[in-house]
């Protein structure tokens, strides 16, 4: 990974770490959408309800492509996210799985409800092993709190990070947004757009 890269990187989970301990109270917002129309730094953007918003990028805001991985990617040692859903038996099965960069290892660490499909949860943690199963794989993920078994089928949709390109951003372009802070005026101030690369969906 270029170092450039890690370093802007670093900063922004840095910015995004500081906006969440300064506005989860003030309820940041989440954006999964396709970006409308784009002017400079502005962005417009139309989420998954058919809900337009217009999206400004903070100073020094980072652009991170996603980039389709595969379940051969993970590693014992990785620190990854998944989104998971549950199943019947009780156990989780990963609708998706972000392969973290080192620069972003530990953020978000533990388990939490999340919002992209009904019941899903989302899990940052270690990989602690990998083991094959008749479904894919079976993940062992360890947080600091404690762990989970997530499997990861061949359904599973597997993404990594790559440096971003504001030429790459543009109309058609889907895009997912982890924490937005509302403006007095309506719009969305971010530090970070992550945007699917090659047609991608972001998964999260």
């Amino acid at each position: 990974m270029p170092v450039l890269f890690r370093r802007v990187l670093a900063a922004s989970v840095f910015v995004v770490a500081c906006a969440g301990s300064q506005a989860w109270a003030q309820s940041p917002v989440r954006v999964r959408g396709t970006i409308e129309n784009v002017d400079g730094t502005t962005y417009m953007v139309k989420d998954r309800a058919g809900a337009e918003h217009k999206v400004v990028l903070a100073d020094k805001a980072a652009l991170v492509a996603l980039v389709r991985s595969s379940i051969a990617d993970i590693k014992p040692g990785m620190f990854v996210g998944c989104t998971a859903v549950p199943e019947a038996d009780g156990g989780l099965r990963a609708v998706e799985v972000h392969i973290f960069p080192e620069a972003m290892r530990g953020v978000g660490e533990g388990h939490r409800p999340w919002d992209l499909k009904p019941n899903s949860t989302m899990t940052n943690a270690n990989v602690e092993s990998s083991v094959a199963s008749n479904d894919g794989q079976t993940l062992t993920m360890k947080y600091k709190d404690g762990e989970k078994k997530i499997t990861v089928t061949p359904d599973t949709v597997v993404v990594t990070y790559a440096p971003g390109d504001a030429k790459e951003v543009t109309r058609g372009v889907q895009i997912f947004i982890p924490a937005a802070e509302k403006q007095p005026d309506g719009s969305l101030k971010t530090a970070r757009i992550n945007y699917g690369r090659n047609g991608l969906a972001p998964p999260m």
